[in-house]
């Protein structure tokens, strides 16, 4: 049985050094992709647009730099619980955001309840559709 948590954060999109504004992001994680996080960005004017990615970046970009490729997530402040950039980018376009970590490990914390993270390959479903799922997230990554 696909089970799934969803939550709504508001992070501020960085523009320029002097422009930034609040979107509403929602984040995603289901059991039937395991080791993905989905977080769709509400751009005014413009389509949601919805990134995937593995959670383990995720959980790594709170605490330290992290991601080497489209999506690169890192702490402001190298002690303790601070704000966190994510930087998206797709050829030389990129898309720079900041979230307080607090929303974002109290939803990591929900995804583990669900799947405890390194357990991922014990769901079933999971493992029989493999190659379905990593084609829909390399889709969406390129679609993105």
């Amino acid at each position: 049985m696909r089970e799934s948590v969803h939550a709504e954060v508001l992070m501020s999109f960085l523009v320029s050094e002097e422009l930034s504004f609040r979107i509403p992001v929602d984040l995603g994680y289901d059991t039937g992709d395991p080791y993905a996080v989905r977080m769709t960005f509400h751009l005014p004017g413009d389509a949601p647009v919805t990134w995937a990615f593995g959670r383990e970046l995720l959980l790594d970009g709170i605490n330290a730099p992290s991601g080497d490729g489209d999506v690169r997530i890192a702490p402001i402040a190298p002690e303790g619980l601070s704000d966190v950039t994510i930087r998206l980018q797709v050829g030389g376009d990129r898309a720079l955001f900041r979230a307080s970590a607090a929303p974002l490990v109290a939803f990591l914390d929900r995804t583990d309840k669900l799947v405890p993270l390194g357990q991922e390959r014990t769901l079933g479903e999971f493992e029989g559709n493999l190659e379905e799922a990593l084609g829909r997230i390399l889709a969406e990554e390129n679609a993105g």
